[in-house]
C-alpha cells in the first residue's frame, strides 16, 4: 500500500526543507514508479520530522535567551517585565502597540507561535 500524494508533494518537500521543490524535482517525481515515489515521500516524511524537532529545540532555546534578556533589561532599568519588552522593542524600532508588529517582534527573537501568543496575550493582560 501507497501512502504517497501527488497533490501535496510540493507542501511535503517545503515542511522537510523550508523551500518548494525544483521543476527538475518534479521532473523525476512524474517519472518514479510508485515504490520510488513511496522511498522519496517516506524520505521526505523522515526529513520533515527531523526538522520539526529541530525547529522546536531552537525555539525553546530561544524562549530561554528572551527571558534572560528581558530579566537582564528589568534589572538594569528597574522596571516590570512589560516594560522591559517595550525597551526592547523599541530598541530594534518596533511599536508593539499593534498584534502583528508584536508578533513580528517576537518573531524575530526565534520564539515559536505558540509562545508568541502566550506573551501577547500575558503582554495585554498586565498593561
Amino acid at each position: 500500500m501507497f501512502t504517497y500524494s501527488d497533490d501535496i508533494i510540493s507542501d511535503l518537500h517545503k515542511d522537510a526543507y523550508g523551500f518548494r521543490p525544483s521543476q527538475r524535482f518534479f521532473d523525476d517525481w512524474a517519472e518514479y514508479t510508485p515504490a520510488e515515489k513511496q522511498e522519496v515521500w517516506d524520505m521526505l516524511c523522515t526529513e520533515m520530522e527531523r526538522s520539526m524537532k529541530e525547529q522546536a529545540e531552537s525555539e525553546a532555546a530561544a524562549l530561554v535567551e528572551f527571558r534572560k534578556t528581558v530579566a537582564a533589561q528589568m534589572a538594569l532599568c528597574n522596571v516590570t517585565w512589560t516594560k522591559a519588552v517595550d525597551y526592547l522593542a523599541d530598541a530594534e524600532g518596533i511599536d508593539i502597540d499593534c498584534d502583528q508588529n508584536f508578533d513580528y517582534f517576537l518573531w524575530g527573537q526565534g520564539i515559536g507561535y505558540e509562545d508568541r501568543a502566550n506573551i501577547r496575550r500575558l503582554y495585554k493582560e498586565a498593561v
